[in-house]
């Protein structure tokens, strides 16, 4: 009966957890969307050319000067995505998704 009541255990969680990653993709892409829209208006607001969303590799060069914008990750455990708007030394804008732990709510 242990054994029983352990595998449904696990199934159910690792159910919860696939249901849970799923919702924090799409807060995470309600968030993106949103920051795409404001970043369109402070590029034209500042007569800078929009900045097109690229997927940050290992090793990736960013030149940093200004850090216009963040898009923070949803809560939770294991990677998520989040993203960085910001202004490099010619003054041109950019956007730099990547991945990032989450963060663990520990003691409930």
């Amino acid at each position: 009966m242990k054994t029983i009541n352990y595998v449904i255990f696990i199934v159910v969680a690792a159910i919860s957890s696939s249901v849970f990653a799923k919702d924090s993709d799409k807060v995470f892409e309600k968030r993106m969307s949103a920051n795409s829209v404001a970043m369109e208006q402070y590029a034209i607001r500042h007569g800078k050319k929009i900045p097109v969303a690229k997927q940050y590799k290992y090793g990736m060069k960013l030149d940093v000067v200004n850090v216009v914008s963040m898009v923070r990750p949803a809560e939770g455990c294991g990677v998520m995505p989040a993203a960085m708007t910001y202004e490099d030394s010619e003054g041109v804008l950019n956007t730099v998704r990547y991945t990032v732990a989450g963060t663990c709510r520990k003691g409930g």
